[in-house]
């Protein structure tokens, strides 16, 4: 292999700053039989980094339930795919752009996005949402906890400055791409600080006959590129950003992030989806993380051949670009694709139809190996699957770490009885986690393509219509929600993360749907720490054991380690997505109360009696609610341990809800989380304000009287799972109740819907909380934009 890149000397020291360590090293000389070159090197490297490879989350993942009488494609494809019926399938999978994001916030969101609607039409399914998951260090100085002080003037601008970019970069993906961003959630936690979390799920629908697979098939078929020119953008993007912890050198990776082209990516949708309708497609893949480096062999490996190209075929759109730069260029926009020899002027014209470079680069050939030519001469030759498939695993040292030194000053001091607490109550409904994020929902289109049926903040889950399948004029939806509570997870991995399935799966269920399969993003610090290795683990577990419990399979997601900088880590943060069915489409719930008269019932699954929460000790209860959104903004205590969760009791809350929703029982449902249920009480207003405002009515009020539970601010603002908000007519009270006896679950009557724009929340028969419900809801939905002094 006589070219210029065997000049350069690989030695041990070179393949370290790639990330490659002496062992992998080895391992790659074994492999090969002799020494790397540069432009081998770099493939190893990015092949083998942590984020492409998942060499330290393989032996966990394996745990995973993957399968499913649903599941059409589980993990190893671009997206996961489950069957929704009559004959359609639904594509989709969430993945993490958190480094580039803090680099460069507004690139690193928009390629985060761009990359992840790659996925779904690579596998011949159209997307119709997007949703996303976000975690940002404070932008308030009111966000000081007795471990944590108050962020100073330059975090909290760093701090609003990445939210600013990457919520910009987000918009302007999808708006500009033309699919919904349809919901999500937003966090703010102090040790997201300079490593926000952007984690994008995207959903697409195909005909099952129609899905495609990255399978390289057919000896001489032609290897042929589409999309965008290859520049020297996002080169290591992905193994020495994405895998390495934050420095203070950080802001120098800059080059590694990946430039966006949304408009480029709209005509690549259509070009590819038109091109498949041809049947001269064999296999495709996205030139994701690892460009054309991870299709190539990828596709070799799945298909059990081998694939050779040539680089001087590869359209450039920068002079003099090495063997070495354009097979590790993260460029956006383009794809991989083998076609059936003799069709691939199909293809071809295909792409030049939508003004798209396309070309044959190679083809699909015996052996085994991945052979990269330049001008005709060899640069690298490796053996395909060994690269693609038989990376380094580490089995890394777990260690639970250190316990956390807790005693009754750091416990919640509940206040006095009959304490007003409507202060607090809006301290809480202004902190930037339970405030509105209508500042940023406003940038996103949510309703193009006019499929959307609740968007943001209007249901528990984001609800979008399938237009494919009316019949007898009836359509159904699907239902998607994603959730995570890392401060949860920091305090018990695994109970957090049973918390997070629990909760996603629950919104579902609260908009109506019926929840059948799961995606997930973990993201956690450096895997060379056995600490951050058994949060990794403790997460899995308890990721495994609810899916179970609750019948939502994985069927793919992504691994994001090394999310810390300077040493620190951010929470253990796994976020999961929940997809659900709704068989009728009309059926939707949403949180909105709706009529005055209406009578506000708790449903509580892990209770057959209706009373608000479980009975627990007095000192649980303390180390429990410690751990509550509402001890964080008013006392500055994070401590204690997450709700105890009932898997059982979630489950028969979900289908009590599907229920309710199926026979048009209940006029809203809303899930009890954040900020327990004073917050879902105020939230379910909130939304019945917004529809008035558009029709003109004076806002509702409602009366509530908490089942008494050891305290007024654990009744109010206590967060244990397995309970909803629901407002149902009083002549379909007892079709409720019957229902709610039929599943195991307690529905207990906490009040009635008004019309005098007030909202009283009553506890031992004392008033707690007293306000305007107008002068309420300007402090939630105003709180974020003053905050960050935007109009």
């Amino acid at each position: 292999m006589a070219t210029a890149q065997t000049e350069i000397k690989v030695t041990p020291e070179i393949a370290a700053e790639h990330g490659v360590t002496r062992e992998e090293y080895s391992r790659i000389q074994k492999i090969l039989g002799r020494d790397p070159n540069i432009t081998e090197l770099g493939i190893f490297s990015v092949m083998w980094s942590e984020h492409c490879s998942y060499k330290s989350s393989k032996v966990h993942l394996k745990r995973l339930p993957t399968k499913g009488k649903l599941v059409v494609q589980g993990p190893g494809e671009n997206a996961g795919v489950v069957d929704i019926g009559d004959g359609l399938v639904a594509a989709f999978k969430i993945e993490s752009h958190n480094h580039p994001s803090y680099v460069e916030p507004f690139q690193g969101a928009t390629t985060g996005v761009g990359g992840i609607l790659r996925d779904i039409f690579t596998m011949g399914a159209r997307p119709i949402a997007i949703l996303d998951s976000l975690r940002f260090g404070e932008i308030s100085n009111a966000a000081a906890t007795f471990k944590s002080p108050s962020p100073d003037d330059e975090t909290l601008s760093v701090n609003r400055r990445i939210l600013d970019g990457v919520i910009r970069g987000i918009a302007h993906y999808g708006n500009c791409f033309g699919v919904p961003t349809v919901g999500g959630e937003v966090v703010f936690e102090s040790c997201y600080s300079q490593n926000p979390l952007v984690n994008a799920l995207a959903l697409g629908i195909a005909r099952k006959e129609d899905i495609f697979l990255a399978k390289a098939k057919g000896l001489g078929n032609p290897v042929i590129y589409v999309g965008a020119k290859t520049g020297r953008d996002g080169i290591h993007g992905a193994s020495l950003l994405a895998s390495a912890e934050f420095t203070e050198e950080s802001q120098q990776k800059r080059p590694n992030v990946q430039v966006g082209d949304p408009f480029t990516e709209k005509l690549l949708l259509e070009a590819c989806l038109e091109a498949m309708k041809t049947g001269a497609i064999v296999a495709i893949q996205d030139m994701g993380a690892a460009g054309l480096t991870c299709s190539t062999c990828e596709m070799a490996s799945r298909g059990g051949t081998g694939i050779e190209i040539d680089l001087a075929r590869v359209p450039q759109r920068e002079t003099g670009m090495s063997p070495y730069e354009i097979m590790l260029s993260e460029s956006q926009e383009r794809m991989l694709l083998v076609a059936e020899k003799g069709r691939e002027h199909e293809v071809l014209g295909v792409f030049k139809k939508w003004g798209l470079d396309s070309t044959v680069v190679g083809e699909v050939t015996a052996g085994g190996l991945l052979v990269v030519k330049d001008h005709g001469n060899v640069v690298a030759q490796i053996p395909a699957h060994p690269l693609a498939e038989e990376g380094p695993v580490y089995n890394r040292p777990m260690a639970h770490p250190a316990l956390r030194v807790e005693s009754d000053k750091d416990w919640f001091p509940f206040a006095p009885e009959k304490t007003d607490l409507t202060a607090n109550f809006k301290k809480l409904l202004a902190s930037p986690t339970i405030a509105s994020k209508r500042w940023i929902t406003e940038q996103y289109d949510t309703s193009v393509r006019t499929n959307t049926l609740a968007g943001p903040g209007a249901s528990d889950a984001a609800v979008v219509r399938i237009k494919e399948s009316e019949k007898n004029g009836v359509l159904r939806a699907l239902a998607l929600s994603t959730d995570g509570n890392g401060r949860w997870c920091f305090l018990n991995p695994k109970v957090g993360a049973m918390h997070a399935v629990a909760e996603a799966a629950r919104n579902v269920a609260a908009s109506g749907a019926r929840p059948i399969a799961a995606t997930n993003c973990l993201n956690f610090g450096s895997p060379e720490k056995p600490e951050v290795m058994w949060q990794f683990s403790e997460s899995i577990d308890g990721i495994g054991e609810a899916c179970t419990a609750l019948g939502t399979p994985i069927t793919g997601g992504n691994v994001s380690f090394y999310n810390e900088t300077l040493g620190k880590s951010i929470y253990p943060t796994p976020v999961i997505g929940i997809l659900g069915i709704l068989d009728d489409a009309s059926k939707v719930l949403k949180i909105a109360f709706r009529n005055e008269g209406d009578i506000i019932v708790l449903l509580n699954g892990a209770n057959s009696s209706g009373a608000g929460q479980r009975a627990t000790a007095p000192s649980a209860r303390r180390r429990e609610f410690s751990s509550s959104e509402y001890s964080k903004t008013i006392a500055g205590i994070v401590a204690g341990e997450p709700p105890s969760i009932e898997l059982g009791a979630e489950k028969w809350l979900i289908d009590c809800l599907a229920a309710l929703a199926s026979a048009a029982t209940i006029e809203s449902a809303h899930d009890l989380s954040d900020g327990g249920a004073a917050v879902a009480v105020a939230e379910s207003l909130f939304a019945s304000v917004v529809a008035g405002l558009q029709t003109g009515q004076p806002p509702l009020g409602a009366t509530i009287a908490l089942p008494e539970n050891a305290s007024a601010e654990y009744a109010l603002f206590g967060e244990s799972g397995a309970r909803a908000i629901v407002s149902v007519s009083p002549t379909k009270l007892a079709a409720l109740r019957a229902t709610a006896r039929q599943y195991g679950v307690g529905a207990h009557e906490i009040g009635k819907v008004t019309r005098d724009n007030s909202l009283r929340i009553e506890y031992k028969g004392h008033t707690v909380v007293q306000s305007d419900v107008s002068a309420l809801y300007d402090v939630w939905a105003n709180s974020l934009q003053r905050t960050l002094k935007v109009q």
